[in-house]
């Protein structure tokens, strides 16, 4: 006879080999990077209220333009 704790095992087993999980470190300096670019976008062009999606779409890319076009660096370090 099955359990109902064996049918809950078996269904997140064939849910779990669906997906590959891949160990990424909390400091992992890629994720830094993309929350410190996301930040300066949010106070250099995300600010203040913008009323429509468009206009958002729109501002960000004008933002990206110009920030890409500056060349812009990050100057990250891990710090314990």
């Amino acid at each position: 006879m099955i359990h109902h704790e064996h049918y809950l095992w078996i269904g997140s087993k064939a849910l779990r080999d669906r997906f590959e999980f891949v160990y990424t470190p909390k400091h992992g300096s890629w994720l830094n990077m993309a929350e410190i670019e996301i930040n300066v976008l949010v106070g250099q062009c995300l600010d203040r209220r913008i009323d429509s999606l468009e206009l958002m779409r729109k501002e960000v890319a004008a933002w990206q333009q110009r920030h890409n076009h500056l060349d812009a660096k990050i100057n990250w370090q891990f710090t314990t």
